[in-house]
């Protein structure tokens, strides 16, 4: 099966809407001509109606930071996965390390967020990742196994069409430094095989598996050299239009 690659922009807390829907312009302009490529980009909340109208007809998809697990409620400060849709979101980033450390993101709050997602037809991207203390006892793959198992336990393999997994070491996000080529390869190979054995081989053949922490311009035509890198999930270089384009045109 052939995945289309995809780049994600995750900008985090970051950019107010004037400045989103700048930045949203110039990369669809930069980028009009890329086909071969899914190009998402996840502003703040009160960006997303703004940079939903500027992208709109052009060849960049919107992507939100997080949702709540339930349809409504009296949540104060949350977003239901409606609210996202009718804001013009496709996209949902679920699980990310921030929102684990941060926030105190459960296995359980995953699961039930990535549930709320794919009920709406959301694509969820579930993020997994190891910290430097998990990685330096040698607990990656256990690390892995469980936010993985965890996240998807439960799940009709149907509803998980549109998943996309996103490997994002936690001592590499915003420090500058990549896991080298021979462990991204070992952990998305891993993880390949472990949504087969967790869910089905046609959730783990159709789930594009992005690689985060760190992408910037120079190592990202590496990066998607090795076998089962489907894309990348990008933090700080996917701020300026200019350095995410020429991440998206890696070639």
């Amino acid at each position: 099966m052939t995945r289309k690659p995809l780049i994600a922009g995750n900008w985090k807390m970051f950019k107010t809407g004037p400045e989103a829907v700048d930045t949203a312009v110039h990369l669809a302009e930069d980028c009009a001509d890329v086909t071969d490529v899914d190009i998402m980009i996840a502003p703040a909340y009160v960006c997303l109606p703004l940079v939903a109208a500027a992208i709109a007809g052009t060849r960049i998809h919107l992507g939100a930071q997080n949702l709540h697990f339930e349809n409504q409620g009296a949540f104060t400060g949350e977003i239901s996965a409606d609210m996202l849709k009718t804001a013009g979101v496709e996209y949902v980033i679920i699980g990310h390390s921030e929102r684990r450390q941060y926030f105190f993101e459960t296995d359980d709050t995953v699961n039930k967020k990535i549930k709320a997602a794919a009920a709406k037809g959301l694509k969820p991207i579930l993020c997994v990742g190891e910290t430097d203390a998990q990685r330096e006892a040698g607990n990656t793959f256990l690390t892995l196994d469980k936010q993985v198992s965890d996240g998807l336990k439960g799940h009709d393999p149907k509803h998980l069409k549109d998943l996309v997994l996103a490997y994002e070491p936690v001592w590499a996000i915003g420090t500058g430094q990549t896991a080298g080529p021979d462990q991204v390869a070992e952990v998305h190979e891993y993880l390949r095989n472990l949504l087969e054995t967790r869910v089905s081989p046609d959730t783990a053949q159709s789930t594009r598996i992005l690689y985060g922490g760190s992408v910037k311009p120079e190592n990202i035509a590496e990066l998607m050299r090795i076998n089962d890198v489907d894309g990348a999930l990008v933090g700080g270089a996917s701020l300026d239009a200019n350095t995410f384009t020429n991440i998206v045109k890696y070639d």
